[in-house]
């Protein structure tokens, strides 16, 4: 059993004591759907005079354009919300990269909008605990650690981007910068309600197959028409037919058709995969190509793909192992119940951060479920737990000057 120091028992006390509670209240009021910018600059504007108690200069950083194609086969970009950066002691020689996202995945038409306590120290509202009480558990540990002995010896990167539900399109390459270089990495996605970790993650891709056939009369000349349904339906069984152990395979959607007297002349294949393991998604990419040069040549059509791997599969290497056995003797160590960790079909920001070579532990934010629904909710005893588990891990990464 780890004892904590007078110095590392003061730094704890201090980040139990930030005002977690009132920032979650206070950012989850306002929408910030992806999708909703002004929602997004508000909230941004507030996390920005947040973390400037921090030393170091916040910025907002301007998305990168991403690509869509609309239901009518049209390719447009698609504009997002600025992400927020903060960069503290880039000289000190141990070097962290905390993550987190200030969208979540309602709309701001959606009927979930408000706050209420389920029961006491129960809270239920958007983005409570996916994950603007994560983000308020990365501030509190950091300005703890500022009081700290060690805080010479960490230099950090704080990334809060706005477009994580949406798959990161827009801030993967922020992502792929600020982790070059890195000791360790965390990011402050939801807990599971008994504090277990998500572990493993399979990696995932979002494709549109957009197939152009040609149109002709259903009545007197369908055989001169090349119909794009039937291609994108057949497109839709060959890749559902490469679901293994190793890859979760999900046609999800296909948009076309028109009037039943008609051969429709153009649909578009929505299509959702995820590799356990690298060499998956590689085997994934070129089953996809396969299959979509097979449509072509067997029904005669034109096929643009669109779309990617925008998050890698995570396994688990020695180095992301001793991080979460860290993160683990360090729960041990405040008293908390035994920390494991499990494998999850879910994806996030540790995809793309481990995919960099830096180990990373995904879930440090506070103990909630429900996410994505409006039954959503945070354990609010969880914010201060958490919160000194953050900043006793990293007190740990500075006096070891490794994971």
């Amino acid at each position: 059993m780890t004892i904590l120091t007078a110095s590392e028992s003061a730094t704890l006390e201090r980040a139990a004591d930030a005002p977690m509670l009132d920032q979650v209240e206070q950012w989850a009021a306002v929408n910030s759907g992806t999708g909703n910018l002004a929602g997004l600059k508000t909230v941004a504007g507030q996390l920005a005079d947040a973390f400037a108690a921090l030393p170091g200069a916040v910025r907002l950083v301007a998305p990168d354009p991403i690509e869509s194609v609309d239901a009518a086969g049209t390719v447009k970009t698609i504009q997002r919300g600025d992400h927020l950066h903060l960069r503290v002691r880039p000289e000190a020689p141990v070097q962290l990269l905390l993550t987190g996202h200030m969208d979540t995945v309602f709309a701001a038409d959606h009927p979930f909008q408000t706050l209420k306590w389920l029961e006491p120290g129960v809270l239920n509202g958007p983005g409570t605990a996916d994950m603007k009480a994560g983000i308020s558990v990365i501030l509190a540990a950091l300005t703890a650690l500022e009081t700290s002995p060690f805080a010479g010896r960490i230099g950090y990167d704080v990334m809060i981007n706005s477009d994580e539900e949406t798959g990161s399109q827009a801030s993967a390459g922020l992502i792929a910068d600020l982790a070059q270089g890195k000791t360790a990495a965390l990011t402050y996605e939801p807990a599971l309600p008994d504090g277990t970790l998500a572990g493993a993650r399979p990696g995932s891709g979002n494709f549109s197959v957009l197939i152009h056939g040609r149109s002709a009369h259903a009545g007197r000349n369908p055989e001169e028409g090349r119909n794009a349904l039937v291609a994108a339906a057949d497109l839709a069984l060959r890749l559902n037919a490469l679901k293994s152990a190793d890859l979760k395979v999900n046609p999800a959607k296909i948009d076309g058709g028109g009037p039943n007297n008609v051969v429709p002349d153009q649909a578009i294949l929505r299509v959702n995969m995820r590799p356990m393991t690298p060499d998956a998604m590689a085997a994934a990419e070129a089953a996809l190509r396969d299959a979509i040069g097979a449509i072509s040549r067997d029904h005669d059509v034109h096929c643009h793909l669109y779309g990617g791997f925008n998050r890698p599969p995570k396994p688990l290497d020695a180095a992301a192992t001793r991080l979460f056995e860290l993160v683990r003797d360090c729960g041990a160590a405040l008293g908390l119940p035994p920390i494991s960790w499990n494998a999850t079909g879910g994806v996030c920001d540790g995809n793309n951060i481990a995919a960099c070579g830096v180990p990373v532990v995904d879930t440090m934010g506070p103990r909630g479920g429900a996410i994505h629904s409006s039954d959503e909710f945070l354990i609010v005893d969880s914010l201060a737990e958490r919160a000194q588990l953050s900043a006793l891990t990293m007190i740990k990464i500075a006096e070891r000057g490794t994971v």
